[in-house]
């Protein structure tokens, strides 16, 4: 048998490289460790032999799933001893990631992944594969080793748990884009009562710091609670140097925080077009470099 002509194989993954990486990113919630699937993949993908592979497509989307699954399962003692709340590192971008195209930004969105980190590593590359990445139940069973039933329920469970918890709305880009500029607006005037009056009364403010950086350990709930802590923040940690703008964050707009042209902070919202349901802030600088 002989392997794959190098400039063939190089070309057929290079089609596909994108859409590795969003699942691998998808899947851990890190553009590192996607990175490093993303690799491994290549890796074994040189050392491939032709005869053996019926669909390319196939078969590195079946190499990502299976390495992303063993990561999170290695992940899931680190995270259980991170210091406060854990969100996936946001990928802030000029434009909306290359992958955008395959699916909607709400999929990308840090709301959208923090609530994957619900289901365990075989529902998560189920519910992506079938709903994200519009994969047939037969092709996950060749995945995950299990008959397309099995992961039809499976997928079917990972969606009520997911999507039934999860507040949907039709919102235009427009209208996020001008509830984030509203929102930083508001941020940078200090105006309590203008924020107040932008946060659903149950809304919620989820900042990862990782034990690096300034961050609550727990969730604030309720809109006068973010609207005050929102202010307070700005008037202890602002500085000269400090600039806030509008960024793409995930796909989606956001605010992101700079000290110069050092990146601190980002700040991505789930809203229903009204009001803001959520605000996800990272500040580990771990996941800002």
């Amino acid at each position: 048998m002989t392997t794959l002509p190098s400039g063939d194989a190089a070309a057929t993954f290079e089609a596909h490289r994108g859409r590795l990486f969003g699942l691998a990113y998808r899947m851990l919630g890190s553009r590192a460790d996607a990175e490093d699937i993303v690799q491994e993949v290549y890796l074994r993908w040189h050392e491939a032999v032709r005869e053996r592979i019926e669909n390319p497509e196939a078969w590195l989307v079946t190499a990502a799933t299976r390495l992303s699954i063993d990561r999170l399962r290695r992940l899931k003692t680190e995270r259980e001893a991170y210091v406060g709340q854990w969100l996936p590192e946001p990928i802030v971008t000029p434009e909306p990631p290359a992958d955008h195209h395959l699916e909607l930004s709400e999929d990308l969105s840090l709301a959208f992944l923090t609530l994957l980190e619900r289901l365990a590593p075989d529902e998560r590359a189920a519910f992506l594969l079938h709903d994200v990445f519009d994969v047939g139940y037969d092709g996950i069973g060749a995945v995950l080793d299990r008959t397309a039933a099995a992961c039809r329920q499976v997928v079917h469970r990972a969606r009520e748990r997911v999507r039934g918890e999860r507040r949907r709305f039709d919102v235009s880009e427009p209208a996020k884009a001008d509830m984030v500029q509203r929102f930083m607006t508001a941020l940078e005037a200090r105006d309590e009562a203008a924020l107040l009056q932008l946060f659903a009364p149950d809304a919620t403010w989820t900042a990862d710091g990782g034990g690096k950086a300034a961050a609550g350990l727990n969730p604030i709930i309720g809109g006068e609670r973010m609207a005050r802590l929102a202010v307070g923040l700005r008037e202890k940690f602002w500085s000269p140097i400090r600039t806030m703008r509008i960024g793409t964050i995930n796909g989606e707009p956001g605010v992101c925080m700079f000290d110069g042209d050092r990146l601190i902070a980002t700040m991505s919202i789930a809203t229903d077009g009204e009001r803001i349901l959520a605000v996800y802030a990272v500040v580990n600088p771990d996941k800002l470099h």
